[in-house]
């Protein structure tokens, strides 16, 4: 195995981003790719380490940016002011997800029609919202992601798989709002499950999580329980 990564700089307007793309030198043939969507604070290495880990899986990473080229939130008064504007104009936020969408399928290493996204926290909102208007994707699938629907996507259809791994004590997304979002996939059409993990919290996968008071905390148990699961989820959405 070789893997490699390279910046991928794209545009919308006078807005630049940038990317990183992950892929193993050694594949002779494309192969599927996977948009990883970032938390609150924007692309961060731990979005990057998970698009690394989606190569080690044979799949080509692709860590999406949503706030611009080099922008990274510091605290948190700095991440709720970069996530607002697009929790305020879900369109937006649609929009920008459909270009990073756009530009993986721009890839050489990436077999186009298979494509699948993941997201955490935020960005499990952010695939969330690809799904609910439409997106041709094979899967996509949230990590304690935000619930709140977008109030634009009326009438839409998905015809891809989606996974949404939540802990059920979140208190960012009570079990009434899980409750609405499996009405809400089954009205979208898709071929939808959901992992509701006991006594867990938001952010589970982030080993830096480690906020009680909140409702910010990391599980080994959970976090493991859900990348098993993705695992299983990819190899059956890219059958």
């Amino acid at each position: 195995m070789s893997i490699r990564w390279r910046a991928h700089a794209y545009s919308e307007g006078d807005a630049t981003f940038e990317a990183r793309v992950y892929w193993d030198d050694d594949w002779e043939e494309p192969r599927p790719g996977i948009l990883v969507s970032h938390a609150w604070r924007g692309r961060s290495d731990f979005e990057n380490g998970k698009a690394e880990a989606m190569t080690r899986l044979g799949y080509v990473g692709f860590a999406l940016d949503l706030y611009g080229k080099g922008i990274l939130g510091r605290d948190a008064d700095e991440n709720r002011r970069l996530m607002k504007p697009y929790l305020d104009d879900r369109a937006m936020l649609q929009r920008h997800m459909h270009l990073a969408l756009r530009e993986i399928r721009r890839l050489p290493e990436v077999d186009k029609p298979r494509i699948a996204a993941i997201g955490f926290c935020f960005g499990g909102l952010c695939v969330l919202d690809l799904a609910r208007s439409g997106a041709d994707l094979r899967g996509i699938a949230s990590f304690h992601g935000l619930l709140i629907p977008p109030g634009n996507t009326a009438g839409q259809r998905f015809d891809g798989m989606i996974l949404v791994l939540h802990g059920w004590d979140d208190p960012m997304a009570p079990p009434e709002q899980v409750v609405r979002l499996g009405q809400e996939l089954t009205e979208l059409g898709a071929d939808w499950q959901i992992h509701a993990y006991g006594n867990t919290v938001h952010a589970f996968t982030n080993p830096a999580a480690a906020d009680p008071d909140h409702g910010l905390l990391f599980s080994a148990q959970a976090n493991e329980r859900s990348g098993r699961t993705l695992q299983s989820f990819l190899a059956e959405a890219f059958r």
